[in-house]
């Protein structure tokens, strides 16, 4: 079997070490290999084999990585899905990855009509001698179904093969100078390849130790860190700024943590100055696509951070600026990123011509709009679908998003655009406060048309309790479109 990125199922490798564990049990790799063989042999028993897909429908838990890895031990692929999922949104996924067994809770959980195991009945010591040999797993081979979080129609399966998911645990390791003596705490969810690679199988790959929480609680996870002494974790922004928002009398322990990630979505330079302030630890910024298997770009580990950069080309991969012609930009110019890598996705499953528009001589076209300079460091604009058009004029959300940052008080922001007759477009704000601050709305419009020109002013801004958010934990922009209110009338714009 040659997945390579997982030299612990060879016995002997780091057998009495810890490995990984949960709120409920803590597990050695020794014992975590077993766990896998038994989940390996009862899958087996219930028609898993090479080639097929088992969907594993559980909240963060010891018993999920149980599960994706016995999956590829079969040459199986796993399909995780979101926990919360409601029957019609599971059902999509399932029947779409065309799952042959369903691992769930048990608790009257969707199963799209498919085989299921409720994880209690999860086989935990091996029956006997009727564990399959493993078959010789190829890099090519399908490893993981990750599907994106549909904010343009039905989600898409993303196609990445054991060549990718091991790529990028490899440069995760090197970008991050990973060693046996890192402690992983994993919060964000693991239907997502971010907790998957960075925190999984980049820890697992050189036998640290991963620590599982089950959801993410600011004063819980504090007191986790202070407790479990990780040495490095992934967030996305949000997590972040509830972090900082706590009140300055809640103090942790957190020296252990020598760094932190943040990524999966734009983070301003405040809250990054903010969290390296209050709790002592660096964070490190990057910026990918599940598509190229979480992550492209990083923070230099050693080197100097520079404010609105999310870093430069990971280890192994090509970082490029793209014009509308395929033709790549210089320096300075601003146009789609592409990346090309061994962690580039095989494909959308079933989907050979969002491949075809996604996948093009050998580039992953990613939807942003970037900068890059002469140094190789990438500054992301915006996406291109979110970029808005007022009468023939672009306008980037994410510039009018961190001035809105900027004034005190404002805890997320984003800014979508609202469809109107006469402009085609107009920019519409929807904030959320920090706790205890009271934001009014034409203050904040007067801030953004002292940093901004007229155009890019929103006509109209909302404060909200917070702002809702994807699976993920992105900001949901195509549900603050669907809040748009009937536009401003023209005096206003």
């Amino acid at each position: 079997m040659s997945l390579a990125y997982l030299p612990w199922l060879r016995p002997g490798s780091f057998d009495e070490l810890p490995c990984v564990g949960d709120e409920q049990e803590q597990l050695t790799y020794a014992g975590f290999a077993t766990r896998v063989e038994a989940a390996a042999e009862q899958f087996a028993e219930l028609g898993v084999g090479p080639g097929s897909v088992v969907a594993v429908m559980l909240p963060n838990r010891v018993e999920l990585l149980v599960s994706l890895v016995a999956a590829w031990w079969l040459g199986a692929a796993a399909t995780p899905v979101n926990p919360v999922f409601t029957a019609r949104e599971a059902g999509h996924q399932i029947a779409d990855a065309d799952a042959v067994l369903v691992v769930h809770t048990g608790t009257d959980a969707p199963d799209g009509g498919r085989r299921s195991l409720a994880v209690d009945a999860l086989r935990r010591v091996p029956a006997g001698d009727r564990l399959p040999a493993p078959p010789a797993t190829s890099p090519d081979d399908l490893a993981l179904l990750v599907y994106t979080s549909g904010s343009t129609g039905r989600p898409k399966g993303v196609m990445l093969s054991h060549g990718n998911i091991g790529a990028m645990a490899s440069q995760m390791v090197t970008a991050l100078k990973l060693t046996g003596d890192d402690h992983c705490l994993l919060v964000l969810p693991l239907f997502h390849v971010n907790a998957l690679c960075v925190s999984f199988l980049s820890s697992m790959l050189v036998g640290g130790r991963l620590s599982v929480l089950p959801r993410f609680q600011p004063r819980n996870f504090l007191a986790a860190v202070e407790r479990l002494r990780p040495t490095y974790f992934s967030a996305v922004p949000t997590i972040y700024a509830h972090l900082v928002s706590l009140p300055a009398e809640i103090r942790h322990d957190t020296s252990s943590v020598r760094l932190a990630i943040c990524g999966a979505a734009p983070a301003s330079e405040e809250l990054l100055s903010a969290v390296t302030e209050r709790f002592g630890f660096p964070l490190i910024e990057g910026y990918g696509l599940t598509e190229g298997t979480c992550a492209s770009t990083a923070t230099p580990l050693d080197g100097p951070r520079r404010p609105g950069s999310v870093g430069t080309a990971l280890p192994g991969q090509r970082v490029a600026v793209m014009g509308p012609d395929g033709t790549p930009l210089p320096p300075g110019e601003r146009g789609e990123v592409v990346v090309q890598g061994p962690n580039v996705m095989r494909g959308y499953l079933n989907r050979p011509e969002d491949t075809a528009r996604t996948l093009v001589d050998g580039w992953l076209h990613t939807g942003d709009v970037g900068v890059l300079d002469e140094d190789g460091h990438l500054r992301i604009v915006d996406r291109i679908k979110d970029m808005i058009i007022r009468g023939g004029e672009n306008l980037y959300p994410k510039e009018i998003e961190t001035v809105l940052y900027d004034y005190e008080g404002v805890l997320e922001a984003a800014v979508v655009g609202a469809p109107d007759p006469v402009y085609g477009e107009l920019p519409v704000a929807f904030v959320a406060p920090a706790p205890g601050a009271d934001l009014d709305p034409t203050a904040l419009r007067a801030h953004c048309a002292t940093h901004l020109t007229k155009v890019k002013v929103p006509v109209e801004l909302q404060v909200l309790a917070t702002l809702p958010k994807n699976p993920v934990g992105k900001i949901d922009k195509p549900a603050l479109r669907a809040r748009l209110t009937v536009p401003s009338p023209p005096e206003s714009r």
